[in-house]
C-alpha cells in the first residue's frame, strides 16, 4: 500500500514570508534611522510577526544587518541590470552604472534620500566587521564593472584602464556623498555629465 499523501510544508512556506517582511521593514528602518538605533523589536512590530519568527529567520540582529546588505547590493545590481539593457558600448556601460546609482537616489524613502545605505551601515559597524567587507565587496564589485566598460573603450591602453576606472569610482562615491547630505539624486546626475564628458575625451 501506498502511504498517504502528504501536504506541502505550511510552516516552511510561513518562514519564507516572515524572512521577506523581517528584511523589509529592516531595509526601511535602517534606512531611516541607522542600523544602531534600530532594535530588534522596532523590526518585528513593523513586520508585524512575532520576535521568535526573527529568530527563526536570522541568528541574530548581525544576521539580519549582514542579510540587508547582502539584499541592497542585489537591489542596485538589478538596477544596473536594467539600464545595461540598453547599453551599446563602453561608454553606456559607464553610464549605467551611474544611472543605476540615480534610479536608488530616487526612491521614495520614508524619510527622503541619506546617501548610499551600504556606506551609511558601514559607517555605523566597527572595524573589522564582516559587514564592512560586504559593503567593501559592493564598492570594489562596482569599480570592476567600471573597469570592465572603460577597458573596452581604452582598447590598446590597458595601463590607463583602472587609472581611469578609480576616477570615476571616486567621482561616483563623491556626488553619492553629496547627494545624501542633499536628499537628491541631483549630485548624481551632474556627475553623470562629468563622467560622459570625462569618456569623450579619452
Amino acid at each position: 500500500m501506498t502511504g498517504p499523501v502528504q501536504a506541502a510544508p505550511q510552516p516552511r512556506k510561513r518562514q519564507g514570508a516572515a524572512r521577506r517582511k523581517l528584511l523589509d521593514a529592516a531595509a526601511r528602518r535602517f534606512y531611516a534611522d541607522g542600523v544602531s538605533a534600530t532594535g530588534i523589536d522596532t523590526i518585528t512590530a513593523e513586520a508585524g510577526v512575532a520576535k521568535m519568527s526573527l529568530y527563526n529567520n536570522f541568528s541574530s540582529k548581525a544576521d539580519l544587518v549582514l542579510a540587508y546588505l547582502d539584499a541592497r547590493h542585489e537591489e542596485w545590481l538589478d538596477l544596473y541590470r536594467r539600464r545595461m539593457e540598453s547599453a551599446r558600448d563602453g561608454r553606456d556601460g559607464v553610464l549605467a552604472v551611474f544611472d543605476a546609482y540615480a534610479d536608488h537616489a530616487r526612491f521614495a524613502y520614508e524619510r527622503g534620500f541619506r546617501g548610499c545605505g551600504l556606506l551609511n551601515a558601514a559607517a555605523e559597524l566597527p572595524a573589522g566587521d564582516e559587514g564592512r567587507a560586504v559593503v567593501r565587496r559592493h564598492k570594489e564589485h562596482v569599480e570592476a564593472l567600471l573597469s570592465a566598460h572603460v577597458a573596452q573603450l581604452l582598447a590598446g591602453r590597458p595601463e590607463e584602464v583602472g587609472p581611469v576606472a578609480e576616477h570615476l569610482s571616486f567621482l561616483l562615491e563623491g556626488a553619492m556623498a553629496r547627494a545624501g547630505l542633499e536628499g537628491s539624486a541631483a549630485r548624481v546626475e551632474h556627475a553623470r555629465t562629468m563622467a560622459s564628458d570625462l569618456l569623450e575625451r579619452l
